[in-house]
């Protein structure tokens, strides 16, 4: 197999994950914890854990906030419903609303 088979092959088993991004529509709720902290649920993957975890990292940076990956979900600190969707779509996500 040559270099530029190789490369074409990487590029398109690339693509199947992106589409399976694409694919995958997430929820947003807001749950209300001890004392009435709220926690932002986001639902709806289909991502290994190590990707999950990654993904989880990223949005916890971009918001600055604290959080946690719990059962294929995503749960961060704080009410970020109106920050997440733009987030969750430059990853490729597609987002109910």
């Amino acid at each position: 197999m040559s270099n530029d088979d190789l490369d074409d092959l990487l590029d398109e088993l690339d693509s199947h994950d992106d589409l399976t991004v694409a694919e995958q529509v997430l929820t947003i709720r807001l749950e209300k914890r001890r004392y009435g902290k709220p926690v932002t649920i986001l639902e709806g993957f289909d991502l290994s854990t190590a990707e999950l975890k990654a993904t989880a990292s990223e949005l916890k940076q971009a918001l600055g906030t604290g959080g946690t990956v719990e059962e294929g979900r995503i749960e961060l600190q704080g009410d970020h419903r109106s920050r997440l969707p733009p987030l969750l779509r430059e990853h490729g996500f597609q987002v109910q609303e």
